[in-house]
């Protein structure tokens, strides 16, 4: 669990950047040209927590009241205030750990969205799990979208430039963020991004749409707010329809579900009524678009949603 085991924070890699970020440099903000960051750094917090005094913080109790068992035999582990087992960890530590983590993380988002929302950017959260289709779909999204406004893309992964070249080999702007170990973006290296794509002048300053293309994970991404305005899962029509329950806190946290590779609904046993119908009983509110990233079905509908939300964002700006 990422807010408890502050995971891979030393090891980001933002493309773009005049010098290393080290686990042991001294940062000092006016070096950096950060207006919106003037702040710890939160990849400097994401280990305190693992050196504390073992009598303080490490219940060898073993209490094992978080973990419950049902009638089959299975074990479920999130079942205690932390959500989580952590060995050695009690669950109130867990709980303290996570809103430590969080708190530090929102504080970022919340810098990054009032920037956005001065460039009058509509930022999206684009997270899945690996193979969705979802880089195929930024890629062609981004293309099509770039001949009206200006677009940008932040690619998330734990190693390798490839979706960010793929990006770039589209026409579009895009800078790559490596997490190492994390196996999820936050905040502050969106923020970092963002920063970088402005150094090569990729025209959000004028508007526009940037695309976030979280790591492909459909666990962690949920909880780590990057100050976009919203998140959109994806979900490919060949991993399952009931992806939602099993899931579901990435589900509740975004705003758009795109169920992709509609092309091959023929060819698998996958039910999109019943796919809807727990994205809903997860997130009510869910939007939902059915296209085909490679045939171009059902992209105008995914178009249209992007330019309603820019209205948003247009009318934000206008009353901040």
């Amino acid at each position: 669990m990422c807010t408890v085991c502050g995971c891979g924070k030393d090891d980001v890699k933002v493309e773009g950047e005049r010098n290393a970020h080290s686990p042991n440099h001294t940062h000092d903000h006016n070096d950096h040209h950060h207006p919106h960051h003037d702040h710890d750094h939160l990849h400097d917090h994401g280990h305190d927590h693992q050196h504390h005094d073992h009598d303080q913080h490490h219940d060898h109790s073993h209490d094992h009241s978080h973990e419950h068992v049902d009638a089959a035999g299975d074990l479920h582990y999130g079942k205690g205030i932390g959500g989580a087992h952590v060995p050695g960890i009690s669950q109130a530590r867990i709980v303290q750990i996570e809103q430590d983590i969080l708190g530090k993380n929102d504080h970022l988002a919340s810098h990054n969205r009032a920037r956005f929302v001065d460039m009058g950017v509509l930022a999206l959260n684009l997270v899945s799990s690996p193979g969705s289709g979802k880089t195929t779909l930024l890629a062609r999204s981004a293309a099509d979208l770039l001949k009206t406004m200006p677009v940008a893309v932040v690619e998330g992964d734990q190693q390798t430039a490839l979706d960010a070249d793929r990006i770039r080999d589209a026409g579009v702007p895009a800078v790559q963020v490596n997490t190492g170990k994390g196996c999820h973006l936050d905040a502050h290296m969106v923020g970092r991004a963002v920063d970088s794509l402005s150094g090569q002048g990729a025209g959000l300053e004028s508007g526009g749409v940037l695309f976030i293309e979280n790591v492909g994970n459909l666990v962690c991404p949920a909880a780590f707010d990057l100050g976009e305005a919203a998140k959109v899962v994806i979900l490919s029509v060949t991993e399952g329809e009931d992806k939602p329950l099993k899931y579901p806190d990435m589900f509740h946290a975004s705003d758009l579900m795109i169920l992709n590779k509609s092309d091959l609904l023929p060819y698998v046993p996958f039910s999109v009524e019943k796919c809807i119908e727990y994205a809903r009983r997860i997130n009510p509110d869910i939007e939902v678009v059915q296209l085909s990233a490679l045939t171009g079905e059902g992209l105008q509908d995914w178009y249209d949603w992007i330019e309603n939300r820019r209205a948003a964002v247009s009318a934000a700006k206008k009353t901040a």
